[in-house]
Formats: structure tokens, sequence, C-alpha cells
């Protein structure tokens, strides 16, 4: 027939099973949503009980297995593709599809929303795996914490590749998310409003710093328009969020919770504990064990095995995460004593490659370990991400972090004299006088980083 055109396309799309998913939903929690993961998991799965003794997590043992053969290979990780292959017909119950799925109640960082966004994009390993570092390096308010040119000086990744990356990622939502600046967030939230090119986008384009100061007949007369056509630009400017991440703003939470405390103990050393003090110890209950390997009822047996085999699960997870966390304290200690001694100022530069080198995991899983997650050292609580930045090397030879520099600066602006303030200039002088050549764009995106107003704005006058 006329018309019909018949076409045969093959792709790929990678899929999660349910303990990847499990896994990722219990590294990627603080302490606060675990807790209400492990909550939801004991109330909604009769076959977990709580463990009132003081006993680690239970290792893996088959349940009866001499029993029931099928229950070590239920477990296994390889069983969904040695069913496949027999052509069996079994798998997870549509009661544990359904519970997967609508189990995580706790509230999304911006890192776990960007990923799950790209889970269903279709991307190349390599694109994928540079959007994971990229994401990694976007902090709480939406923003790129560096250059991706920087970003790709520690990567293992390309620049081709990141710049790629980065596009994708500016795609997701929030709108605005991924941009190194506010100028460029609010570009990239016009163009996704199909408003590239009107004179809301001009505006910001050429005229932003006007238009915080109100400048209006200023920029009427540069852009051919009237102030009225300007005063409504900008009011619809103003409904643009200057941070893109502030929905997912873990800071926005008074009762935050470190997941990791590190201090120094009775002999001097520096020693790190989670934070798990408050979460039940849950293990499978025995008397569910007996029953499964007792009952010739199919219905029971299968039911039993679905929830024993649930429960072993975020069982499993909840040991690997407190495993992979208790690894990464324990490499910052190593790396960042010069910062535990004395102060934000002495924090070394530090990447999540170098991390997962040394412990042996891919940086995704360092990234995704850290995200939404706090410490708890003498200087207070701060983002378990603030570890990990690339830095400088001063003139001596001292290797220092971004979040080092940030702090100077932040150190210079707040004893200033108020009626003569430092300009970005100025900072990058002294930073230089210092040892440390940090450019003046680069200052202005710090300043810019810590809420700091530009010179002219901080002014006072007597």
């Amino acid at each position: 027939m006329a018309g019909i055109d018949l076409q045969q396309n093959l792709s790929q799309q990678q899929t999660l099973s349910p303990q990847m998913r499990r896994s990722l939903e219990v590294l990627q929690a603080n302490s606060l949503e675990l807790g209400q993961i492990l909550s939801q998991a004991i109330t909604t799965n009769p076959v977990i009980e709580v463990n009132t003794h003081d006993e680690a997590l239970p290792d893996e043992t088959p349940v009866d297995a001499e029993h029931d053969s099928e229950t070590l290979s239920y477990l296994d990780d390889d069983y969904r593709d040695s069913q496949i292959t027999q052509n069996a017909t079994t798998g997870p119950s549509q009661e544990t599809i359904d519970y997967l799925y609508n189990s995580i109640v706790a509230p999304k960082t911006l890192q776990q929303h960007l990923i799950e966004q790209l889970h269903s994009e279709t991307l190349s390993p390599e694109i994928r795996q540079a959007a994971d570092e990229i994401i990694a390096h976007i902090d709480d308010r939406g923003f790129l914490n560096q250059p991706v040119e920087d970003i790709a000086i520690t990567s293992t990744h390309s620049l081709v590749h990141l710049e790629k990356a980065l596009t994708k990622v500016q795609h997701l939502e929030p709108a605005g998310v991924g941009a190194t600046d506010l100028k460029e967030s609010l570009l990239i939230q016009l163009y996704k409003k199909d408003l590239t090119g009107t004179l809301e986008y001009q505006i910001v384009e050429h005229h932003l710093q006007d238009l915080a100061l109100k400048r209006y007949p200023q920029i009427a007369k540069s852009l051919a328009s009237t102030v009225t056509k300007v005063a409504e630009a900008a009011e619809a400017i103003a409904t643009l969020t200057p941070d893109p991440g502030a929905e997912f703003d873990p800071s926005a939470n008074p009762y935050i919770q470190p997941d990791i405390i590190i201090y120094k103990s009775n002999t001097g050393q520096w020693t790190s504990n989670l934070t798990d003090a408050n979460l039940p110890t849950i293990t499978i209950s025995n008397d569910y064990k007996d029953l499964m390997a007792s009952t010739t009822d199919s219905k029971t047996r299968s039911y039993l095995r679905d929830h024993i085999r649930d429960g072993k699960i975020i069982i499993k997870a909840l040991s690997q995460r407190q495993a992979t966390l208790s690894k990464i304290a324990q490499q910052i200690i190593e790396k960042q004593q010069p910062y535990l001694e004395n102060g934000p100022s002495f924090m070394k530069p530090l990447t999540m490659n170098e991390i997962a080198e040394k412990i042996e995991v891919h940086p995704a899983t360092i990234s995704r370990a850290v995200a939404g997650k706090f410490i708890l050292t003498p200087h207070g609580v701060t983002e378990l991400r603030n570890f990990f930045s690339s830095g400088y090397q001063s003139t001596d030879g001292n290797q220092v972090s971004n979040s080092s520099i940030k702090d100077i600066i932040q150190k210079l602006i707040e004893n200033e004299p108020p009626t003569k303030p430092l300009s970005d200039s100025a900072i990058e002088k002294t930073l230089k006088a210092q040892g440390y050549k940090v450019a003046r764009r680069t200052v202005a995106k710090y300043r810019d980083q810590l809420n700091i107003l530009p010179s002219h704005l901080r002014k006072k006058f007597n």
C-alpha cells in the first residue's frame, strides 16, 4: 500500500536489576534517608527483623541450601541471566517491583536527580561516564564549580567528551543547571523558554549589571527600546531562578545530620566513625527460613523466597555502603590532615579519581557515595563533596585546593576597608603576592560562588 514505510531500528538500552537499583538507592542515601529506607523495609518485608543485640551485619550464608537449592542461585548476581538461558519464568514478584519503585520517600539530592535523568538518555558509555563526572562537580546551587577545561586536567576523560557531556547536562532539569555563572544560567533558562533573541535575552547577555542596578534608561538607549519595555522584560527575567539547584539544596534543611565524624582520639590519631548508631541492625528471621525449608506449598515458598531475597539485597547494599564510606573517610584523613589540623585554608587538592583508584572502585561510585552527605570535623559540618576539588600550586611548591583559595578570598573581603572594598583585580594581585596565580575571572567566579557582591556594590559611604 502506498504511504506505508516499514523501518527497523536496533538500539541498546541500559536497565538496572532490582539488586543494582537497591544498591544505588542505599549508597546515595544520607543518614536520615537511610533510616527511612530501613524503616520502610522493616515495615513492608515480614522476613526482616530488627536485631536487638549489638552485632555486626550478618554474612551472606545461603538459606538452607541443602533443602532448597534454588535459594542460593536466586540470590546470586547471575541468577537473572541463568534463568533466561534456561527459559525459566521466575523473577521478582510484582509486589517486589512495585515496592522497589515506590520505596524512595526521602528527598533527592540535585546530583541524584540529574543522574536519574541521564539514565533515560541514549548516550555512549564515554559521554555517560563523562557526564557523571560533570555532575560530581556541580554544587548545590546548580553551578559547575570549575571550568570544564580545569576538570579535564585531572580527568580520565578527554576535553571533547567532557564538553559534549556538559551540553547534555545543561539540557536536563532544573533549567539553568550546569552553568558556570549566573549569566550563563539565565541564558540557558531563557533558551529553554524559547526566548533566544528577545529583549530579555539581550538584557541578560549584555546588560546584566545594569539590570541589577535598575539602569533601565541606559539599557533602553543601548538596545533601541523603551524604558517601559525594559521594565516589562526585567519583570520576566525576575521570574527566572538565580539558583537552579535551590529546590534540592540540602543546606535548606535545618536538621542536617553528618554521615561521618572525624576526630582526634586520645592517642593523638585521627579517627573516623559513621553516624549509624541510631540505625537498626536488620537480619533475616530464622523462623521464616525454617518455614520456607519445611513448607510444601509452592505459593508460600515463592512468597518467602522473594522476600528473603529482597531482605538479603538490602542487607548486602547496606554493608557495601558502610564499607565504601569508611574507606572514603580513611582516605580523607590520609590526604587532608593539614585541613584537619589547621582549617579550610589548608585543604589540599583531591579528586574523586584518586580516591577511586585507591579503594579500587569506579569514580562514579565515589560521586554517588558523597552526594548529599555531610561530614563533621573539628572545623564544623561541611559537605563531603567539598573535599574533592582540583587546585593550585604556589610558588613555594605547596599544593592548595580551590576551597582553600575561596577561603582566602572570603577572609580578604571580610577584612577589607568598608569605604574602599577590594576589586577582583586587587584580590588577584594579593593572591599573586601570596604565591597563588589565580586569574581575575576565576576570582570573580569564586566570589560569586561565595555569594559576595562585586566591589562597587559592597562600597559603603561615610
